[in-house]
């Protein structure tokens, strides 16, 4: 065994998770995370603000692996934590039927979501959330935007891999007016 093996349950190497995206889907979630009024109706959608490997600057969603042995609900809570800070109070809906599943292809162009590492499977919720959001780990900052703010050009633009879409999906799930 390598002195590289991460111990914690259900983590990979770097060289583990490598071999298993060459050889098979990995399994996700993405949270849309929003602020509802008192009638459930969503008011603003929030963004993570992230600088990628490369240096460009974009909006994304919270995103993450299911870990080995995790339930869904529980990878949910965790990555909401990671990237929104452990006060922010998400309220993880009671089915976990996704609004939509997002497929990421490392080759562009099969479906609206593209990865070039690999080849993905993703639930996508939208996550009401009620406390103070302060993002953490790689997230430079999160900025809340109305949902017309949220489907503009300008900010779908800054959403790379299929974010824009998974956002536009998740309005239109949520029976937002654009």
């Amino acid at each position: 065994m390598s002195d590289m093996t991460e111990t914690t349950p259900g983590w990979l190497t770097s060289d583990e998770l490598e071999m298993a995206r060459a050889h098979m889907p990995i399994l996700y979630v993405e949270a849309v995370p929003v602020r509802v009024d008192d009638s459930g109706e969503v008011t603003s959608i929030g963004l993570l603000l992230r600088i990628g490997p490369d240096g460009t600057v974009s909006r994304t969603l919270v995103s993450g692996r299911v870990l080995h042995h995790e339930r869904v609900r529980d990878a949910l809570l965790r990555h909401l934590e990671k990237d929104l800070g452990p006060v922010a109070l998400p309220r993880i809906p009671t089915s976990l039927q996704p609004f939509t599943v997002a497929e990421y292809f490392p080759t562009a162009g099969i479906t609206p979501y593209h990865d070039p590492r690999q080849h993905a499977v993703s639930l996508a919720y939208i996550v009401p959330v009620t406390g103070d959001c302060r993002p953490r780990q790689d997230a430079l900052d999160l900025v809340w935007f109305t949902p017309q703010e949220a489907a503009s050009a300008a900010v779908q633009g800054e959403m790379p891999g299929g974010h824009a879409m998974l956002l536009k999906q998740a309005l239109a799930h949520a029976g937002v007016a654009i």
